[in-house]
């Protein structure tokens, strides 16, 4: 089992009741529940993130290259897709 540590932290007392609520209806602890919740955040937090990083990455390639699909090549390609063809994508082009 990996080392843990403590963290605080301080729940009105709506919030409190409502996780205790889901705890008791999953058959598990609290403290179970409210580590899944953070887990999940941060896991989420992470995706945009990288997602953010991504996206500048993209704009900074296109800026320098003009490499490019457009949005009705893309609606083409995934008119097709849906119509069971299998298809490449679009190639970028300037």
């Amino acid at each position: 089992m990996a080392a843990t540590s403590t963290a605080s932290i301080k729940l009105d007392p709506e919030m409190k009741a409502r996780i205790e609520q889901v705890a008791t209806d999953k058959r598990r602890s609290s403290q179970s529940i409210i580590r899944e919740a953070i887990s999940h955040y941060v896991e989420r937090e992470e995706q945009r993130a990288q997602f953010d990083r991504d996206t500048l990455a993209a704009l900074e390639e296109f800026e320098a290259t003009g490499l490019h699909v457009t949005n009705d090549e893309v609606n083409a390609w995934f008119d097709r897709l849906d119509a069971g063809e299998r298809v490449p994508p679009p190639e970028c082009h300037t």
